[in-house]
C-alpha cells in the first residue's frame, strides 16, 4: 500500500536524480510504480507535495542546544543545521525558499531560533524578525552555493570572469576569483559569524550569557 511517507521519500529521491526543475507528478509516479492519481489521495496537488517536502528535508535541525552554549553560538550552531540540511538534498535550498511549509519540523526550527533570541532578551517581534533574517541569509547563501556546484564541465565562476573581460586589477576582479576558489562551506560559515555579530549589536545589555533555550 502505498503511504504518504513513501510518496515523500520517492520524491526527494527524484528531486536528487532530476532537480526541481526537472520533477513531476507523472515521473513520481512512474519512479514509485503506481498510477498519477494515486499520489492525489495524499497530496491534492504538486504544490502541498513540494511543502511536504520541505518540511520533511529540516527534520532533526531543531535538536537540542547545549545550554552552556552563548546565544550567538546557539545560533551558529543552529544555521550550520540548516545549511547541512539544504545541502543533503539537490537543490534543497530552493525547495524550501520556494514553498510555504508550515509542518511540524519547519515550525520547530523557526520556534527554536525565536526562542533562542526570545530568552536573550530580544522582544518576541524583533525574535521572529530576526529568525527569518537569518534563514533568509541561509537560504539566499546555500541557493547560491547548491547552483554553482552544478555549472556544467568548463563553465564556471573562472571562465565566466575571463569572458567578462574585467581588467585583472578591477577589484571586482578580485572579488570574483576569490568568490571562484573559496571554499562555499568556509564562505557560508564566515557570513553567518559576520551575520549573527551584527544581530549582537542590537542585543539587549543584559543578553551576553548563555540563553538557557533548553530548560522550557
Amino acid at each position: 500500500m502505498l503511504r504518504r511517507a513513501n510518496v515523500v521519500a520517492g520524491a526527494l529521491d527524484l528531486l536528487d536524480a532530476e532537480g526541481l526543475d526537472g520533477l513531476t507528478m507523472r515521473k513520481l509516479g512512474v519512479a514509485l510504480d503506481v498510477q498519477a492519481g494515486a499520489l492525489y489521495r495524499h497530496f491534492p496537488n504538486k504544490e502541498a507535495l513540494l511543502d511536504a517536502m520541505a518540511d520533511q528535508l529540516l527534520e532533526g535541525v531543531d535538536g537540542p542546544l547545549p545550554p552552556d552554549l552563548p546565544w550567538p553560538d546557539q545560533l551558529e550552531l543552529l544555521g550550520e543545521r540548516l545549511h547541512t540540511a539544504l545541502l543533503s538534498r539537490r537543490d534543497g535550498a530552493r525547495l524550501v525558499s520556494g514553498t510555504f511549509a508550515p509542518g511540524p519540523h519547519t515550525m520547530a526550527v523557526s520556534r527554536r531560533a525565536a526562542q533562542v533570541l526570545a530568552e536573550a532578551g530580544f522582544p518576541p517581534e524583533r525574535a521572529w524578525e530576526l529568525t527569518f533574517a537569518v534563514f533568509y541569509f541561509i537560504l539566499g547563501h546555500t541557493i547560491e552555493e547548491q547552483a554553482q556546484s552544478r555549472m556544467p564541465a568548463g563553465d564556471n565562476w573562472t571562465t565566466r570572469l575571463a569572458a567578462a573581460g574585467l581588467d585583472t586589477h578591477d577589484p571586482l576582479a578580485t572579488g570574483l576569483r576569490t568568490l571562484a576558489v573559496a571554499d562555499p562551506g568556509e564562505r557560508f560559515s564566515y557570513g553567518l559569524r559576520v551575520f549573527l555579530a551584527g544581530v549582537q549589536q542590537y542585543a539587549p545589555e543584559d543578553a551576553a550569557g548563555p540563553s538557557n533555550a533548553e530548560s522550557s
